[in-house]
């Protein structure tokens, strides 16, 4: 009787039957697991029906045989001759599971309620850009290891963000994270083992944060467009995302109790939820960021619902501030161009600088520990003494020599379109 046996010695399974009075043995490479043996009882249960109907093909169920007649054994005890072994995927007139380009339509429907807005938008520029053009026609139950490894290497030849530069190892993780994803649902709903559920992703080099010194910061503030000044207040003495303080509005701002409420953020163009629950936070205002946003409430309280916004009420386009506003000053200055994300990088470091209790200030930039904190801002870390907000307030305040009353500061107000 044909049967699905596990060998002694390795432990791998190989599959036993009988065609035109012989016996043939057939080796894989699968490891003896319930997962496995159901897929190659499937197989056997085509090879049966088709041995039974007269119409099976050798060749076609084993493709790589090195003949077209197979060797054989008779000795029930012997071990399975040496024979190419089949794939993981194993070839046959129909794979397991559709292609997968239906299956990750079908899978995108089921899980999109699932994710932010912003994270589906990202996921559906990798399935259109890299995954659905290399796979997409593909049974899904025939990708193997193999095929993944050269679609990762094809991924590495590409250009990256700047022409003169190939694709980063973080991006390829990106790319490649969703595929493995989709690969191992496929597989435990179709029964094959996933091709790559053990494969590790690229080494990522440690990033090396470039915040500004508090001079630079006074530098920048005294250079920055009007209408854009009190903006980088927040940003540098706040540690808030992009989307964070650019999704600000005056309901979040307590200034009786000198608390910022972080609540949403403004992401592609709409109000979600924050990055994640531990960025719903209270970031408490020190004095420079208390009179940057009491200068601003009397510019746009009355104008929208968001603190920092254009003249028509809508907030501050992140893309656009970087282009027209911040490379631009950055240059006029002759400074190293940074992202805008160095305005928070900006205010962990002077927080550590002043001496503020490290879990105190983890709060602030809505870290669930100290963990990251240390991991990415250990050679700022100084002696630490201070745990309640106290010594950044005095450092900023006497470093900006804050200027008291209206008519001494440069006007505020919403942003140009």
């Amino acid at each position: 009787m044909a049967s699905v046996r596990a060998r002694q010695d390795t432990g791998l399974l190989f599959l036993d039957f009988r065609w035109h009075g012989t016996r043939y043995r057939r080796q894989t490479t699968l490891a003896d697991t319930p997962g496995n043996r159901a897929q190659l009882q499937k197989v056997l249960a085509k090879i049966s029906k088709q041995i039974d109907a007269g119409t099976f093909d050798y060749g076609t169920f084993f493709p790589d045989a090195s003949s077209t007649s197979p060797r054989r054994t008779d000795q029930s005890n012997a071990a399975p001759p040496e024979q190419p072994t089949i794939s993981n995927q194993f070839v046959s007139e129909d794979a397991p599971g559709p292609s997968f380009r239906s299956f990750v339509d079908q899978w995108l429907l089921e899980h999109q309620i699932e994710w932010r807005r912003s994270h589906l938008r990202t996921l559906r520029s990798t399935l259109t850009k890299h995954l659905l053009p290399y796979f997409g026609d593909r049974s899904i139950s025939r990708i193997s290891r193999s095929d993944v490894l050269a679609f990762r290497t094809t991924l590495a030849s590409r250009p990256g963000r700047r022409a003169d530069q190939r694709m980063s190892n973080k991006r390829i993780n990106g790319i490649t994270g969703p595929l493995k994803q989709i690969l191992s649902e496929a597989a435990d709903r179709y029964g094959f083992p996933s091709p790559i559920g053990n494969l590790k992703p690229l080494k990522i080099r440690k990033s090396d944060v470039q915040p500004f010194s508090l001079v630079e910061v006074e530098t920048i503030l005294a250079a920055v467009r009007v209408d854009y000044c009190d903006y980088l207040y927040v940003r540098f003495f706040t540690g808030m995302r992009s989307g964070e303080v650019d999704g600000l509005k005056w309901k979040y701002v307590d200034f009786d109790r000198r608390l910022i409420l972080v609540r949403e953020a403004f992401v592609l163009g709409e109000d979600e939820y924050t990055k994640t629950d531990g960025s719903q936070r209270d970031i408490q205002m020190s004095t420079p960021v208390f009179e940057a946003l009491k200068r601003q409430e009397k510019a746009t309280r009355g104008l929208s619902d968001y603190v920092f916004c254009k003249k028509a009420g809508k907030p501050i386009d992140n893309k656009n501030f970087t282009e027209r506003v911040w490379r631009p000053v950055l240059r006029h200055l002759g400074m190293p161009i940074r992202r805008p994300y160095q305005m928070r990088h900006t205010a962990a470091t002077l927080w550590l600088v002043a001496g503020e209790s490290p879990e105190w200030i983890a709060r602030q930039l809505g870290h669930t520990s100290t963990q990251m904190l240390f991991k990415v801002y250990s050679r700022f870390v100084p002696n630490l003494t201070r745990q309640d907000g106290s010594a950044i307030d005095r450092l900023l305040t006497a470093a900006l020599e804050i200027r008291k009353g209206e008519s001494q500061l440069r006007p505020s107000g919403p942003t140009p379109d």
